[in-house]
C-alpha cells in the first residue's frame, strides 16, 4: 500500500474503528464541516485521530466524531450536565461537575433570582445545568435558565431521585434521537429523568424499587441491541406489576 492509500475519506470510515494518529480526509467544503472529540483538524481537507475508538458521524453539518468508552468529562460550552453543589462563597455556589475543577454558579443564574428573592439552594444539593463558560484557561460557568430566562428543565433536582453514573458514550446514545430506550422504558412505569452530559443521570420513579430497577435497566443497556432493550422493558413491566 503506498502512501496514498493510507488516508481515506470519512465515507469509508464511518462506523469503523480508528486509532490515535491516523489521517481522515474531510468531504469537500471542509470550512463547514464540525470536528467533535477524538479529531484535529490539519491544513487542507484533512483531519487526524486523537484517541482510539469509532468514526461517528451526524446530519445536519456534518459533525463528526470519535466515540469511546470514556469516564473522564471534558467540559464543553453549552452542555447540560448534572452537578454537586460542595460550598457556597459569597453570591456563587460551587458545584462539581465531575472535571478536574469545580464550576461556579451564580444565584442570580436561575429563573425570576433576583437579589431579594434568592433560590433555595443548599450544599449537597444536585443542580440540573447549562455551560455557559467552559475553556482550558477559565473556571467553568453554570447557568440554570436558557437564553430566555426561562427554566427550561434545569434548575435544583429535588424530591429525592438516585444519582448514578455511566459511560460518556451510553449518554449520547440516550440522548439520541434514534434510541428508543427512555421511551420503551417509559411504557413500564412513569419516571423522571436528567441526563448530563457528563456521565451523571438522574431518575426519580413513583416508589425507591421502580427507581432502583429503571436505574439497572439503564445502565444494563449499554451492550443492548433495539430489540434487546425492547425485551427489557416487556420483562421489566411484568416486574413492576409485582410491586
Amino acid at each position: 500500500m503506498d502512501a496514498m492509500d493510507t488516508t481515506e475519506s470519512t465515507e469509508g470510515w464511518q462506523d469503523r474503528v480508528v486509532l490515535p494518529g491516523e489521517p481522515v480526509v474531510l468531504p469537500l467544503g471542509g470550512d463547514t464541516v464540525v470536528l467533535g472529540p477524538g479529531l484535529r483538524r490539519e491544513t487542507g481537507q484533512g483531519a487526524r485521530v486523537t484517541r482510539p475508538g469509532v468514526l461517528r458521524c451526524k446530519q445536519p453539518g456534518p459533525v463528526y466524531w470519535v466515540d469511546c468508552h470514556s469516564k473522564r468529562y471534558v467540559a464543553s460550552r453549552g452542555e447540560n450536565v448534572i452537578g454537586v453543589v460542595t460550598a457556597k462563597a459569597g453570591d456563587t455556589f460551587r458545584v462539581d461537575i465531575g472535571t478536574s475543577e469545580a464550576a461556579s454558579l451564580s444565584y442570580l443564574a436561575f429563573e425570576g433570582a433576583t437579589k431579594k428573592n434568592r433560590p433555595a439552594v443548599a450544599v449537597g444539593d444536585l443542580v440540573y445545568a447549562k455551560l455557559l463558560v467552559a475553556s482550558r484557561d477559565m473556571e467553568p460557568e453554570l447557568v440554570c435558565v436558557d437564553g430566555y430566562g426561562k427554566r427550561a428543565g434545569l434548575g435544583v433536582l429535588a424530591g429525592g431521585g438516585f444519582l448514578f453514573t455511566v459511560p460518556l458514550h451510553l449518554v449520547r446514545r440516550l440522548l439520541a434521537p434514534e434510541s428508543g430506550l427512555l421511551a420503551a422504558l417509559g411504557a413500564s412505569t412513569p419516571f423522571e429523568v436528567a441526563v448530563g452530559m457528563n456521565g451523571r443521570v438522574w431518575v426519580r420513579a413513583r416508589s425507591v424499587r421502580e427507581t432502583i430497577c429503571l436505574a439497572q435497566a439503564v445502565e444494563c443497556s449499554e451492550h443492548m441491541t433495539r430489540e434487546e432493550v425492547a425485551a427489557m422493558a416487556d420483562r421489566l413491566t411484568g416486574v413492576l406489576a409485582g410491586f
